[in-house]
């Protein structure tokens, strides 16, 4: 692992480590073990697992990046896993603030490896307890949902602070694009707007919990489905997205998310059937076809809760006084 740092002010310090993800992968003991690469590497089919995701990564990049790839073979995407950890300086204890994926594609022809986009991916322990601690807590008992004033808060700064940050512009030369699942309970409606690799636009008839909580990290949102795919993907980014990145760029991170989403999400993303012009996502659409790669996601639900517990105890509660007043003091 490579390591740096960037001080954010008296008290935090971010450090940056990277590590490969690859077929011989093994998740650190810091990582959330939620996060969908970690989750691969489990288990008696590890391998076999991470040996199949990478070969759906490529193998949707080579279908996208089509020109000039006459066997769709030309194209590979290394995986590197970004950590980001916060150092606090009175007593030298550091946390798990952010972890993410950068892509890198090795052009077989060329022999260039050329630099791809960096968040794809994303995990927080801190979102952990925001969704599966303070959320509940602050709706027990209570007959209407409702979210918190601060819900998100904290979260959204830590994230710009580090997006900021000297060491982030060190070590990456564009901002973040983040991609996940479409929410299941909205409904997407297809628009004219159609891009040669991101695809048709669709646009939501509200706003999800997930999106106003990606707002306060400073992100915007638009949603796409690619060529082949079957349901539209969430890109969340700062700027332009259709213009700040390159083509290839661009295929590197709907081929690693998509194939996470099919592995996670197949009644949505596996689905056997493609979305329409409007399309209302379910987790219980019978008509889906499953991969060969093994997971669980009842356990992954109740490990989140266990996270965010976790991040309770050893980040909230010990540095709440400091993590409030630096969090006010970002926000003014």
């Amino acid at each position: 692992m490579k390591n740096t740092t960037d001080t954010l002010q008296d008290y935090f310090e971010f450090t940056i480590k990277t590590l490969s993800f690859d077929e011989d992968y093994v998740p650190s003991s810091s990582t959330r073990t939620t996060t969908n690469f970690a989750n691969l590497a489990r288990g008696a089919r590890r391998q076999e697992n991470l040996h199949n995701t990478l070969t759906m990564i490529n193998n949707r990049f080579n279908s996208l990046a089509n020109w000039d790839n006459p066997d769709q073979d030309r194209y590979q995407v290394e995986l590197e896993i970004i950590s980001v950890d916060l150092n606090m300086h009175d007593n030298r204890a550091t946390f798990p603030a952010i972890e993410v994926l950068k892509t890198h594609i090795l052009d077989h022809k060329s022999g260039k490896r050329i630099e791809g986009i960096v968040g794809n991916n994303f995990s927080s322990y801190v979102r952990d307890y925001d969704f599966s601690v303070l959320l509940s807590e602050h709706n027990k008992g209570k007959a209407d949902f409702s979210i918190p004033d601060d819900f998100g808060s904290l979260h959204g700064t830590i994230f710009k602070r580090f997006v900021s940050s000297e060491t982030y512009k060190k070590h990456f030369a564009k901002p973040p694009v983040i991609c996940l699942s479409v929410s299941h309970n909205k409904i997407y409606q297809r628009t004219g707007n159609h891009h040669p690799i991101l695809g048709y636009e669709y646009q939501v008839n509200e706003a999800s919990l997930t999106e106003s909580y990606f707002k306060k990290m400073g992100l915007q949102v638009r949603y796409f489905m690619p060529r082949h795919s079957v349901a539209p993907l969430t890109f969340y980014f700062f700027g332009d997205l259709l213009t700040d990145y390159t083509n290839l760029e661009l295929i590197s991170t709907i081929s690693t998310m998509e194939t996470f989403q099919k592995i996670y999400r197949p009644e949505i993303y596996n689905a056997n059937s493609v979305a329409g012009s409007c399309f209302k996502p379910s987790l219980k659409n019978p008509d889906h076809s499953l991969t060969k790669i093994e997971y669980d996601r009842e356990e992954r639900s109740q490990l989140a809760i266990e996270q965010g517990k976790f991040t309770e105890e050893h980040f909230i509660k010990p540095y709440k006084h400091v993590l409030e007043q630096w969090s006010a003091n970002y926000a003014h």
